[in-house]
């Protein structure tokens, strides 16, 4: 079992010096960082607990000019180190690392207080105390472990603590999609490009083909080698520190922010929708009298894995109510899932708000008070995944797998898409009444075409394809025709011939008399079809006559040609009397009819597979 564990605590409190009594290891590697004594990067060690547990510890900077490495080493773990000096007690980074434990949804960990060989008993006493009801107030009770590394005095309980620790930790998903945030990239000569990171899910493996996204780039590489604590390995797996040899990159694609994705495993995109918690870190210069601390800037830094990008904040919260909701908009996109936490930070005066992540690449707000009604939809009972439906109306899985989320539950399926139930009705009424004027404007029409009436449903940009102007991804297929057959059949219209109409009532309308006068002289005289002369004094051309051939009051076997429907079958009794084969002739005596009539007539029953030509001037019933 392998577990990672973040330091946090005051500049000076003895984090690194803790880390090295642990592991023998100086998480310190910068030349700067041993003449200044003081963390600059992460640093990075790791030990072998009693128990056998593998655990690697990061090293995060104390010092305020570095908490956006800080944030960058807190992130991926899910348990802190918090180091108070019993010498100097609670000071200010002291909040602000416990403000960033508690934004990032950390919610356990181990209290050590370091350096306990420099105060005595009653000093160490107050600090724990001190510290202790800091914690408490934050919501947090950790086991508080008093050491110093100088003697070692409490080192082997602090290893059993730790022990208890990552017994306690979640145990991560190996098979979850990786997304590994890169700390650090470096060049190894003969190797190339190597970039390390905490993996706090999914499994790597060499060989495998992944997404690196790195600013506005995004580009595929391959696994060509892989490293933890110093180990070749196959395979890593959750969670772990981890070294990662890139194929055929170089290390100027490859900065902190950057970030290796499993190929279509997560939402790219520079827009979010956010549900915002201020946190109190106890910071006095964010107190200022008269102003709503909540409230976050138009401009903020947003610390998410290792990237920090300033961002524009637009509160969805109207007037002077605390803000719960916010749109955030990035310069570059950034990797998501819905529910993902991060970190907004002013970098004005410090403050922080947890930000938890509800939608990703929103629609645009472009109407009066589409902001109030934003910020109502977020705060609504749905899932995130019925309110994402909810908002563009429909969606398509293979979206909703990407945002981590499952099918929604109050969805409709039609066909490859999730539909909203509400924007079903409203297209449906619209589809309705869309075929009702159309026939009531042209009443022997064949219907609408099912692609016209989809575009009349005027269906969001998102579900059209770029061939309708839409945007919809050319390998996710458009909604439009599984929607509309979709609405047709449960409003009893009918869809043939990729058109869409009411059903057939076989009432032709204007028509009517004129095909009735024609269906009873059929009936006196089945093959005596009217020709196109009198077909034009009764008033029947193209559009009538492809009406009542649809509704099976005639059959039309040429343009001018009309039948009763059982015509063809009346042929076919008189046509079996024949002498076999028999010739055109013969078929055009025994049916009474004219050639006109019984060339296209012994060829409609040739394609029915009723006859069938022997030669150029024969046929033979079958």
């Amino acid at each position: 079992m392998k577990r990672v564990l973040a330091t946090a605590g005051h500049v000076d409190h003895g984090k690194s010096t803790l880390v090295r009594a642990l592991t023998g290891r100086d998480p310190d590697r910068l030349d700067e960082e041993h003449a200044r004594g003081l963390t600059i990067e992460l640093g990075f060690a790791w030990t072998t607990l009693p128990s056998g547990a593998d655990v690697a510890l990061v090293d995060v900077p104390g010092h305020q000019r570095f908490i956006g490495t800080t944030l960058a080493g807190l992130g991926p773990s899910s348990a802190v180190v918090f180091v108070v000096a019993a010498d100097q007690g609670w000071q200010a980074q002291s909040s602000e690392h416990l403000a960033v434990v508690r934004a990032l949804g950390i919610r356990d960990g181990i209290l050590v207080l370091t350096r306990c060989d420099l105060a005595d008993a009653d000093r160490q006493r107050a600090v724990r105390e001190a510290a202790e009801r800091q914690f408490a107030t934050a919501g947090l009770t950790l086991p508080t472990c008093p050491v110093s590394a100088v003697t070692a005095d409490g080192l082997d309980a602090l290893r059993l603590a730790l022990d208890d620790l990552v017994a306690r930790m979640p145990t991560p998903d190996p098979d979850a999609p990786v997304r590994l945030w890169c700390d650090r990239s470096f060049t190894i000569s003969g190797a190339g490009t190597v970039v390390t990171g905490t993996l706090g899910a999914g499994t790597l493996r060499t060989g495998d083909h992944l997404t690196l996204l790195s600013g506005e780039r995004s580009r595929d590489v391959v696994v060509r080698g892989l490293h933890s604590e110093d180990v070749p390995h196959e395979a890593v797996g959750p969670v772990s520190r981890v070294a990662v040899n890139l194929r055929r990159t170089g290390t100027e694609a490859v900065g902190r922010a950057s970030v290796l994705l499993t190929p279509g495993a997560y939402a790219e995109a520079q827009v979010i929708d956010v549900a915002l918690e201020w946190v109190d870190g106890g910071l006095g210069d964010a107190r200022r009298e008269g102003t709503n601390t909540q409230a976050p800037p138009e401009q903020a830094v947003l610390h998410v894995g290792t990237a920090a990008q300033p961002v524009h904040v637009r509160p969805l919260t109207a007037g002077d109510e605390p803000v719960r909701h916010a749109r955030l908009t990035a310069p570059t996109p950034l990797p998501w899932h819905v529910g993902d936490l991060a970190i907004l930070r002013d970098p004005g005066d410090r403050r922080l708000w947890s930000v938890r992540v509800l939608d990703v690449d929103p629609l645009p707000l472009r109407r009066r008070g589409a902001a109030r009604r934003r910020d109502e939809e977020l705060s609504g009972p749905h899932s995130p995944a019925d309110t994402r439906l909810r908002s563009r109306s429909a969606e398509h899985p293979a979206v909703l797998a990407r945002l981590g989320l499952p099918d929604p539950e109050h969805g409709v399926r039609v066909g490859h898409w999730w539909v909203d139930a509400g924007a079903l009705t409203t297209w449906q009424e619209h589809l309705t009444q869309l075929v009702r004027d159309h026939h009531g404007q042209r009443p022997l029409s064949h219907g609408i075409p099912v692609v016209e009436a989809g575009r009349s449903l005027d269906l969001p940009d998102h579900l059209r394809s770029p061939e309708e102007g839409g945007s919809l991804p050319r390998d996710v297929p458009p909604l439009t025709v599984e929607l509309v057959h979709h609405l047709a059949q449960d409003a009893g219209l009918t869809v043939t011939g990729g058109r869409v109409r009411a059903a057939e009532t076989g009432d032709l309308g204007p028509a009517e008399s004129a095909v009735t006068v024609v269906e009873e002289q059929l009936r006196q005289d089945p093959f005596a079809a009217p020709d196109r002369d009198q077909l034009r004094d009764l008033g029947l051309g193209a559009t009538e006559l492809a009406a009542a051939t649809r509704v099976g009051r005639l059959l039309r076997i040429a343009d001018d040609v009309v039948l009763l429907p059982d015509g063809p079958a009346r042929a076919m009794r008189e046509l079996a009397a024949l002498e076999q084969p028999f010739t055109l002739s013969a078929a055009r005596q025994v049916l009474g009819t004219t050639r006109r009539v019984a060339v296209p007539l012994l060829e409609h029953l040739d394609h029915r597979g009723w006859t069938r030509r022997v030669d150029g001037q024969l046929r033979e019933v079958m």
